[in-house]
């Protein structure tokens, strides 16, 4: 495969929000970055060093404890009272290893082929892997096969905001080709963080707008629920519900929103027998690791208000996003004692699987 030239930012096509990454290009090729936000933006260092054995309850104690949040704030800049995930040593990857595979013919519709690749996501593996566990639950229920890529890494998302275009072009180069080959043997991709599912519709492809290989993963990316929403279109989604979920309040992510897809997770879930979703379209504060910075955090807080209020007003039986962060961010700004639940946890409980 022919290597293209990466598109250096004052060749991209200009609008406002490329206008502002170039800028931050700019700035780290000429300024650089702080140690803070170089480590803040290295999900897989970070990820595979805190999801260690042993080290990962030290890390989760540290997080969760008031000297702790004094230390990191006064030692990284991170705000003390801003919500940090958890660490899993037990990945989505290495449980998804030992799971038992169901053999599962793929059966294609207009739009789709059956069958599913899933890009973990940093997030989805070492953070939050019961959020990949009921994706698969519920794909597999469906009758929909699914795979993992052999070796993944960060979408480059992270370091597309810090305007590290260098980083990106490498985990560009590991990630690509592996994604490609799969959609070759006939996999689509679905990646159910949202901001990882952008990076590959829509960033990578500016970036790289002449490789054939970003191109083809490009056309063969979902959302989770744009996927599940298109197999029910021809018929094939399992609405053989075991309960209702009452109401759901539901916050639409913000690069979940720029995809320009339609609020698909409200749709599927709008098809549990009474169930009752309210959208919310407003930005939770938290983008990325703004939310985080102590110099940033007061002003994110400031900026979910909206969202926090609506999720505190609706007392729903469920409040929900699909971007786990911005679940985290609702969570303390609307001083939830319940944690969020991802929609496709709440799908695997409706279907009682």
């Amino acid at each position: 495969m022919t290597k293209c030239p990466y598109v250096p930012p004052h060749e991209w096509n200009i609008d406002f929000p490329h206008l502002m990454l170039r800028a931050k290009a700019y700035r780290f090729r000429n300024e650089g970055a702080s140690r803070r936000d170089r480590l803040l933006t290295s999900t897989d260092l970070v990820g595979s060093l805190a999801g260690i054995p042993v080290v990962s309850e030290i890390v989760n104690a540290t997080n969760r404890s008031a000297l702790g949040r004094k230390l990191l704030d006064k030692t990284l800049g991170v705000h003390a009272k801003a919500p940090l995930p958890e660490y899993h040593s037990k990945s989505f990857q290495k449980r998804e290893a030992r799971r038992a595979k169901p053999v599962l013919e793929a059966v294609p519709t207009e739009e789709t082929r059956g069958k599913v690749a899933v890009f973990a996501t940093c997030y989805g593996n070492r953070n939050l892997p019961q959020m990949n566990e009921d994706l698969v639950a519920v794909f597999n229920h469906n009758g929909i096969a699914v795979t993992t890529l052999a070796e993944e890494k960060c979408c480059g998302m992270p370091k597309l905001e810090l305007g590290d275009l260098e980083s990106v072009e490498k985990l560009k180069n590991h990630n690509i080709p592996q994604l490609a080959r799969l959609v070759d043997e006939g996999w689509d991709i679905v990646a159910p963080v949202p901001s990882c599912a952008l990076m590959f519709k829509q960033e990578l492809p500016l970036m790289f707008p002449g490789d054939p290989a970003v191109s083809k993963v490009q056309q063969a990316v979902y959302d989770p629920f744009e996927y599940l929403m298109l197999r029910h279109r021809d018929g094939k989604l399992r609405t053989d519900f075991a309960r209702s979920l009452g109401n759901i309040s539901y916050h639409v992510a913000c690069h979940l929103r720029v995809q320009n897809i339609g609020l698909k997770t409200r749709d599927v879930l709008q098809l549990i027998p009474e169930t009752k979703v309210d959208p919310i379209e407003r930005c939770s504060g938290h983008n990325g690791t703004y939310a985080v910075k102590r110099e940033f955090h007061e002003t994110s807080m400031k900026i979910g208000r909206p969202v926090f209020r609506k999720v505190k007003e609706a007392t729903a039986d469920f409040y929900a996003s699909d971007c786990p962060m911005a679940g985290d961010q609702i969570a303390a700004g609307a001083e939830q004692a319940q944690p969020p639940t991802h929609p496709l946890r709440l799908l695997r409980i409706a279907y009682g699987i």
